[in-house]
């Protein structure tokens, strides 16, 4: 099978880097990008051409249109998977600073947007492509001392799910709760009880190949990685 051109943001660690491993273990090509100059610098090390990596703020709009600019140059992608985000630490709502909040929304769902805005049109003119924006269980339901982040994939979802009925037949959006896993996302809520869930590299032996299979049936349906 021809290998696919996956884009996937937030690689540094976590979700991301477990998906980068995984997916080039399946023979796919992976474009990522991170803030950390650090963990780009080892990916860029791991893994050769075709991959690529780069440091890109995807709060930024006009980095984001330029690096879009640069991989669409190189070929067409097939699969975008808007995983980038952070966490508030936790905190009732009226006790998140500003500033903290702002970060938080300019990430998860600006940054999202801004992805979107510039790799999109490239898959609007093929008239094929993929879009995973990953949301979480926290999307679809609420806990205490999360709210902006709760607020913030609440938005993924009905961004994605409105971004679907956009869509020309042959594409696909779909809003992507990965499951509870052991990241360091997750350690920062539950504390040293989350090692009782799955590592982010355990969670990536199921979620690649069910992200590999995904594709204009799927638009617009909240789904969520398989047990």
């Amino acid at each position: 099978m021809t290998a696919k051109r996956i884009v996937v943001t937030g690689v540094s660690r976590g979700l991301g880097r477990a998906l980068v491993e995984g997916l080039v273990a399946q023979g796919q090509i992976v474009i990522g990008c991170a803030r950390s100059a650090a963990a780009i610098e080892s990916l860029q090390q791991a893994y050769d051409r075709p991959h690529r990596f780069d440091v890109v703020d995807v709060r930024t709009e006009a980095v984001v249109a330029l690096w879009a600019e640069e991989i669409l140059a190189e070929g067409p992608v097939d699969l975008l998977i808007n995983n980038a985000a952070l966490i508030n630490a936790n905190a009732p709502l009226w006790k998140v600073p500003a500033r903290e909040f702002d970060d938080l929304m300019d990430v998860n769902v600006k940054g999202t947007a801004n992805v979107i805005r510039h790799f999109l049109p490239a898959m609007l003119a093929r008239q094929s492509g993929v879009v995973v924006n990953i949301s979480s269980g926290w999307g679809r339901s609420v806990s205490a001392q999360v709210a902006p982040y709760c607020a913030s994939k609440w938005a993924i979802e009905g961004l994605t799910r409105a971004l679907a009925e956009e869509l020309p037949a042959g594409m696909a959006a779909i809003p992507l709760n990965p499951g509870i896993i052991d990241t360091e996302m997750l350690r920062s809520c539950f504390g040293n009880s989350a090692s009782a869930y799955p590592t982010a590299r355990q969670w990536a032996e199921r979620a690649v190949p069910f992200l590999l299979q995904l594709g204009p049936e799927d638009n617009g349906q909240a789904l969520t990685v398989p047990a």
